[in-house]
């Protein structure tokens, strides 16, 4: 049992404000990823880089230090909702904002001609393509959250720093996985229409919903851990899991609007420069008709087809 866990004072909306901690952990992975992203942003040769890109990029590792040293890392071993709310932001906004960054165009455009071509065929061979099928992808996204609170897993994050750890790293992992080959601002193995990213948010709908049902209706999880903890203040333990099951749920969809407004962005632009495409192919084919319709040979009489043939012409001739 946390003994610092224990002793926390009860949360009040002031104490959201005020509470922070300073945890290695997730100190150490958002200053990780924004050294090397800031690092490899200053190497880099070619256009622009957009900032836009660089801003979400430097938000999404920011928002994983905020669930560690907010409020949320604080309470998260003493109550269930701050840890459902630390793995909301962990598997949604967090690989979202990073993949809105572009971290794999980035380092790739880093590599030397050779690496760059072996990391292309790498990125489009038939396994990359395999691995990363929508209904792989799916799955990756949905299953992670299903294991972590109806498994053992869950009790044992809240005992060991380690294994929560590597908790919040897989679920980052996952959503990451899911949102570079949805959204597609990288380089990605396949091409799949962005219709098919939204229809594929109807099943992760599903599957918020059956993880918050069942944690709504269901036995309670982490008791043995919550009940050593002797807490006098705040919700009772099925109370307190029915909000982290509302968070894990209603949480879960409300954060992806962002998420399903980019695709249909995304989906839209792409429509129109198809569209501009067709219309040049179509505006280039109409000139090179014009332009042979406009040629004196192609504007000759037509001619019969048995004026072509040497009998047939011979005969008529001579009538």
């Amino acid at each position: 049992m946390n003994a610092l866990a224990a002793a926390l004072p009860p949360l009040t909306l002031g104490r959201t404000l005020t509470s922070w901690r300073a945890d290695p952990g997730t100190l150490l992975a958002a200053v990780l990823l924004l050294g090397g992203y800031l690092t490899a942003r200053a190497r880099h040769a070619g256009p622009a880089w957009p900032r836009s890109r660089t801003v979400c990029f430097v938000l999404g590792a920011a928002s994983i230090a905020f669930v560690g040293c907010s409020f949320l890392g604080v309470y998260a071993d003493t109550l269930f909702w701050p840890r459902a709310a630390q793995n909301v932001v962990l598997l949604m906004v967090t690989p979202l904002l990073l993949a809105m960054g572009s971290p794999v165009r980035l380092v790739a455009d880093l590599l030397p001609p050779g690496s760059r071509a072996r990391w292309s065929r790498v990125l489009h061979s038939a396994p990359a393509r395999a691995l990363t099928f929508p209904l792989v992808v799916t799955v990756v996204l949905v299953v992670p959250m299903l294991v972590l609170y109806l498994s053992p897993l869950y009790p044992l994050t809240l005992r060991s720093t380690v294994a929560s750890g590597l908790s919040g790293t897989m679920l980052v992992v996952a959503g990451w996985l899911y949102f570079w080959t949805r959204l597609r601002v990288d380089p990605t193995p396949r091409a799949d229409p962005y219709l098919v990213t939204l229809w594929i948010t109807v099943v992760e709908v599903v599957g918020d919903a059956v993880l918050g049902l069942v944690l709504w209706l269901g036995p309670l999880v982490g008791a043995d851990h919550y009940l050593a903890l002797h807490r006098d203040w705040g919700p009772d333990l099925r109370l307190d899991q029915v909000l982290g099951a509302g968070v894990l749920w209603v949480g879960g969809d409300v954060v992806g609007l962002p998420f399903i407004g980019i695709v249909v962005a995304r989906m839209t632009r792409e429509d129109e420069q198809r569209a501009v495409e067709i219309d040049a192919e179509l505006d280039a084919r109409e000139a090179a008709a014009a332009a042979q319709q406009d040629d004196p040979e192609d504007t000759a009489p037509s001619r019969l087809w048995w004026e072509d043939d040497p009998q047939l012409a011979e005969r008529f001739r001579r009538r």
